[in-house]
């Protein structure tokens, strides 16, 4: 099969088209899928450099996150799957999937039969890409982590990506006011999501900028996935005691945030979040965020995507671009 290997640590340039990939084979509780779209995350460039904790090695078939239709199903996989809340996982059905152990940009994608999730009714694969990723991300750092409520403020960094346009989403429903960041050439596209208030995500002013925006008392909830001196920033401009701080990314680079400065400088509430950690070390809370998230489809809260597509020979311009920036919203690679 065709699939994208990356070859090395340093980063796009070494993600390679090959065409005699083998096809893999379920095993027990496992399903085999054919791809039909592959979501394209900030987590593969962080697998394509090495930073990402416990992700590949080079040489491995890169993405993380694909939609597809079941050929094959493994032993033990009954076509109800409780945990997941699929309830027809048989030949022909079309799910989601995400694997940190990558292989989802290819035209087959082996799955956990556990780990996937129904295209809702309707929908295609291009526009469910994000349904196991990037939405789930937004709704758990703004509801169980985050704790957002009606009349609270919540800054969302990134706001022009695809986690951060799922939170804009989110906390318009939920009654927040937004303060959005992005680059200045995104900034119609944040406010056209429902941002409240757009700041230049590179101001060296930035925390000051929000606390005037919250008339000095900082906002209630951040949530934080630029990283770098952005972090810094954000602990800045968030309330004191009760404010809250949700990071999920480091797209601008690490930093460092020691017990001092949390004791004597930013009284705040400090929360990580890993999509695929909290799977597995809290099944029951990612249960209740995928049941409220299938919910707000139901009611037509959230709708389907439309990401941006790309040929899967082009995965490491769609990576490259990703990279650098330039993108708004969701990136779709296409088998």
């Amino acid at each position: 099969m065709h699939a994208l290997q990356q070859t090395s640590f340093d980063g796009p340039r070494d993600l390679r088209l090959i065409t005699d990939a083998p096809v893999p084979e379920p095993g027990p509780g496992e399903i085999l899928i054919r791809v039909t779209a592959a979501g394209v995350n900030f987590a593969d460039l962080q697998q394509a450099t090495g930073i990402f904790a416990g992700g590949p090695r080079p040489p491995y078939i890169a993405g993380i996150e694909a939609a597809g239709e079941i050929v094959t199903v493994g032993a033990g996989v009954t076509g109800l799957e409780p945990g997941a809340g699929v309830t027809g996982l048989e030949p022909g059905a079309h799910v989601i999937g995400a694997s940190i152990a990558g292989r989802a940009f290819a035209e087959y994608l082996r799955l956990p039969a556990s780990a996937a999730v129904p295209v809702p009714a309707g929908w295609t694969g291009e526009q469910a890409l994000g349904l196991v990723v990037s939405l789930p991300t937004a709704l758990a750092a703004l509801r169980p982590l985050g704790r957002i409520a009606a009349g609270q403020t919540v800054v969302i960094h990134a706001a022009a990506g695809a986690t951060g346009q799922a939170a804009v989403l989110l906390a318009r429903h939920y009654g927040a006011t937004i303060i959005a960041t992005a680059s200045p050439e995104k900034h119609d596209s944040v406010r056209r999501a429902g941002a409240d208030h757009v700041l230049d995500s590179r101001s060296p002013e930035l925390a000051a900028e929000i606390l005037e925006l919250t008339g000095g008392t900082g906002a209630d909830l951040v949530l934080e996935s630029a990283g770098g001196r952005t972090l810094a920033a954000s602990l800045a401009a968030t309330r004191r005691v009760t404010g809250r701080v949700v990071v999920y990314g480091l797209a601008g680079g690490e930093a460092t945030v020691t017990n001092r400065d949390l004791v004597y400088r930013h009284q705040v509430h400090l929360i990580g979040l890993n999509i695929g950690v909290l799977i597995q070390a809290a099944p029951a809370i990612f249960g209740e965020v995928m049941g409220e998230l299938f919910g707000l489809i139901g009611t037509g809260v959230l709708g389907p995507g439309r990401p941006t597509t790309y040929p899967l020979a082009e995965g490491p311009k769609a990576l490259s671009d990703l990279a650098a920036r330039t993108t708004v919203g969701r990136l779709a690679l296409r088998p």
